[in-house]
């Protein structure tokens, strides 16, 4: 259940950019989850229902939530392809010799300010 420590994270960062922006309010926050991020949207869209409540600036705010497609990239044969589907072997040569590009993140993509 860290998502409630995420979403008490991004409050913070977005009432001090608010702050240093002169914004009076706060209409929605779009973060893009990876899809391998460990992050539960269901659960943050949860916990920011109930702490946006305690902003002044956030109160009224939405939470939407992208989704970022797990990429992983073989060194071997230097192709990419989706994680969830494929995990650590590569589908195209079964190498093991793999890495994930995309897909464990979290970040603010955007606030909408008034």
């Amino acid at each position: 259940m860290h998502e409630l420590g995420t979403v008490i994270y991004i409050i913070e960062t977005v009432e001090k950019l608010a702050v240093e922006n002169h914004l009076t309010t706060v209409g929605s926050v779009t973060l893009e989850v990876g899809e391998v991020s460990g992050i539960i949207p269901g659960y943050l869209t949860d916990f920011w229902l109930y702490a946006r409540k305690k902003s002044e600036l956030l109160k009224e705010a939405e939470l939407k939530i992208d989704t970022l497609p797990a990429v992983t990239y073989c060194q071997d044969c230097r192709q990419t392809y989706p994680t969830v589907q494929y995990a650590k072997e590569c589908p195209y040569c079964h190498s093991f010799n793999t890495f994930l590009v995309t897909g464990n993140e979290y970040n603010i993509k955007e606030i909408e300010g008034m």
